[in-house]
């Protein structure tokens, strides 16, 4: 039967062909009968044309693979030794001595094991980098991100039994529109951190933690050795766009980690003793992930389109259960809120796409990961038209398409994050390849099979490998550029006096970035100022961030980005919130970016006058109170 064999290459060249140029022509056709705004071949739909024909050229070289698989599960490894950084148990110990004495393959093995452990101090280096950063916001009491205390009252709602997914044109004009898993787990730390941003902070650094160690066990289930899955665990932490919101309360990162699990064991669906059971946790896992935030769904389009090639019927029966049970729950929560749930969490993220904004974002991406990305690239093609498809490699060029969407206005770096996983793994799998082709693991005295099988060429990738690794390192520079001990590590790399962002002393190989670095005297300073102002009033505070009022124990009034969000999409009536404003209903408005609707911001203007201006984390907080003209 059709549906119980897996798609071959040929099969699925022809499919990459006809979806390529059919997409060139629905896009032609669909442009001349006027839809959209169609004003001739602009520079979006010349990238979108171009797109469709490199997928069918990419389909081309794939029809003469016949009858291949298209796809693999993941391959059983033997137990043995392996060495990335020293010669193969392959060679005898004359043939060893023989080869040194020959060609210094010796010396080569001693040069390897130096930079492999110059590139493993560098990567814990940048853990403790990380490390000292998280510390660092642990100690911060309010938002260091825009959004954050946002992420923490949503935890605080789900914890009273109510839902965050509200109508936002009545008091107190708040909603949500991310998914609850993160929230929820938050809830779990509460008895220890209280209901705090600690909590949130925490949380997602010990996820991150987590999926490091996610992606090394990854990589060495498939390379076996040490080194190479050591170091791709530590490079997720080392990622500067990790780095920058790993230790942040937001949910982004928690997503990441129950994407990469769910890989991992979709990864091993056909295991022949547990295959029924990781399919399961897999699909537990990607509707974790689904419900942590909506940009999973790239995700779940490489689990699904992996297991249709490897097995079409049994993907299609998981496509329905899974989709089922995804429903059932999306449908009930959907009841329960009165619709508010489709209305915040889908209807709402309909926002302007900045072209700008994707290039930008996608320079940097390249820029900092540039030996992963082109590792990866090159696992890619090789499974492509050398071997067969593994989920990794579906994984990674759907999750390109979670990196396009950053071009969205309220994106940023944390949509790259899923392709940073995924080109960290396949970079791993790729050194791995790279180690297996010229090393030929066998029993201690074997003569090795291929003419690459040798220990002068052992001793060439023992000196590559790590070189590798530090020739990444290079590109993700990021660390504070004062203090007793960052001081003069930054005057050695010649980067002391550079600043990322503001004056903090803080340099990011990313350029301009409003987060990574460390907090200063200065920001307590202004946010105990601020607290002085909440406490100061008994009426509500009108705060573009929840946690002022939150450690003040007023009531949260508003999201901002979620109110504008609304209005953007005509979804949000500002006619209760505006006659507030004008009534001085409110004691205090505080805002950092002004990320009202304009009708909000107009009636703050005429009703609310400046007091003073805060310097804090970079910005300047607006502080206003009410002129004494109140509307009735």
């Amino acid at each position: 039967m059709v549906l119980t064999r897996p798609v071959t290459k040929k099969q699925l060249g022809l499919f990459l062909i006809v979806t390529g140029l059919g997409a060139d022509a629905l896009l032609l056709i669909v442009g001349r009968l006027g839809g959209g705004a169609w004003s001739g071949i602009g520079p979006v739909e010349g990238a979108l044309l171009a797109g469709g024909v490199m997928l069918a050229l990419c389909g081309v070289p794939l029809l003469r693979l016949g009858d291949a698989p298209a796809a693999e599960g993941e391959p059983r490894y033997r137990r043995g030794a392996r060495s990335e950084t020293g010669p193969s148990k392959a060679w005898s110990e004359t043939d060893l001595s023989k080869a040194r004495s020959e060609t210094g393959a010796g010396a080569s093995v001693w040069v390897g094991r130096v930079l492999a452990a110059l590139a493993l101090l560098t990567f814990l280096a940048y853990l403790g980098v990380y490390v000292a950063y998280a510390a660092e916001l642990f100690r911060w009491p309010y938002d260091y991100d825009q959004g954050e205390s946002f992420e923490l009252y949503d935890a605080v709602l789900h914890s009273r039994g109510e839902w965050p997914y509200r109508d936002s044109s009545v008091y107190p004009f708040y909603s949500s529109n991310y998914p609850p898993v993160f929230h929820i787990l938050n809830i779990l730390l509460f008895p220890f951190f209280g209901q705090t941003l600690l909590s949130g902070r925490v949380l997602s650094f010990v996820i991150t933690l987590l999926t490091a160690f996610a992606i090394g066990w990854t990589v060495r289930r498939r390379t076996g050795g040490v080194f190479i899955p050591l170091m791709s665990g530590l490079a997720y932490t080392a990622s500067n766009f990790v780095y920058h919101i790993g230790p942040l309360c937001r949910q982004h990162l928690t997503m990441v980690f129950f994407e990469t699990v769910c890989v991992f064991f979709i990864a091993d669906a056909e295991n022949p003793r547990h295959g029924k059971r990781n399919l399961v946790l897999g699909l537990v896992c990607l509707f974790l992930a689904g419900y942590a935030k909506q940009l999973a769904v790239f995700t779940a389009a490489a689990v699904f389109g992996y297991l249709l090639l490897r097995h079409p019927k049994r993907a299609l029966v998981s496509v329905v259960v899974f989709g089922a049970l995804f429903g059932l729950v999306f449908l009930g929560i959907n009841r329960a809120t009165n619709g508010q749930w489709w209305v915040n969490t889908i209807s709402a993220n309909v926002n302007e796409y900045m072209l700008p904004q994707l290039i930008a974002l996608t320079r940097a991406w390249f820029k900092v990961h540039t030996v992963f990305i082109i590792l990866a690239v090159g696992m890619v093609i090789y499974e492509a038209y050398f071997g067969s498809l593994s989920v990794y490699t579906l994984w990674l060029i759907f999750a390109l398409g979670t990196g396009v969407m950053s071009g969205k206005w309220g994106a940023g770096e944390a949509y790259w994050v899923t392709s940073v996983a995924a080109a960290i793994i396949l970079s791993g799998f790729a050194l791995g390849k790279l180690r297996d082709v010229v090393v030929r693991s066998g029993a201690v005295g074997e003569r090795p099979q291929h003419r690459f099988s040798s220990p002068q060429w052992q001793g060439y990738l023992a000196i590559l490998i790590p070189l590798l690794f530090l020739i990444q390192s290079t590109r993700m520079l990021h660390l504070p550029t004062e203090g007793p001990f960052w001081g003069p590590v930054a005057r050695v790399l010649g980067i002391a006096g550079q600043s990322a962002y503001a004056d903090y002393p803080y340099y990011d190989a990313v350029g301009y970035t409003q987060v990574g670095h460390f907090m200063l005297p200065r920001d307590y300073e202004g946010g105990a100022r601020i607290m002085a102002y909440v406490r100061g009033t008994d009426l509500p505070v009108f705060s573009e961030e929840a946690a002022f009022t939150m450690l003040a124990g007023k009531p949260v009034i508003t999201n901002p980005t979620q109110l504008l969000n609304l209005y953007n999409n005509g979804l949000l009536d500002t006619t209760e919130l505006e006659a507030m404003i004008r009534r001085e209903a409110f004691g205090l408005v505080i805002m950092r970016a002004q990320f009202y609707p304009p009708p909000v911001l107009a009636a703050i203007g005429q009703h609310y006058a400046l007091v003073e201006h805060i310097p804090m984390n970079g910005f300047n907080y607006i502080i206003m109170q009410p002129l004494g003209r109140p509307e009735r």
